[in-house]
């Protein structure tokens, strides 16, 4: 496996009024622009919501944390609900160490967030 086999991609979809942004592989330092560029994408004032969907992500490190630390500032800022699914087990118990989840609810999977979402509007 080369390093470019895990290198980091985020794709934008739209569903249901939510921003939904599909992360692809490791989210490290690499991670800034393309998560930067994604999210500027996904912040679109028709959409209720942006989630973070994490299922394709193998790897996050320190770096990425605070990556992800930031869109959450800039989703605060511009009073935006930012949202997560697909974590794995690992890092659904970071996100909790590091109280992200007391700021952005972390869902099991894309259906039950949109679920719950739609319930809640």
């Amino acid at each position: 496996m080369t390093p470019l086999d895990n290198a980091f991609r985020a794709e934008v979809r739209r569903r249901d009024g939510l921003s939904i942004i599909d992360l692809f592989g490791d989210i490290d330092g690499f991670a800034d622009a393309a998560l930067d560029t994604a999210y500027g994408e996904a912040e679109q004032p028709d959409t209720a919501a942006t989630m973070l969907n994490f299922s394709q992500v193998g790897y996050i490190n320190s770096t990425g944390i605070a990556l992800i630390v930031g869109l959450l500032a800039r989703a605060r800022k511009s009073h935006r609900r930012l949202v997560t699914c697909g974590l794995s087990d690992h890092y659904q118990e970071i996100f909790n160490i590091t109280r992200l989840s007391d700021f952005m609810a972390v869902y099991q999977d894309e259906d039950s967030a949109l679920q719950e979402l739609a319930s809640a509007a």
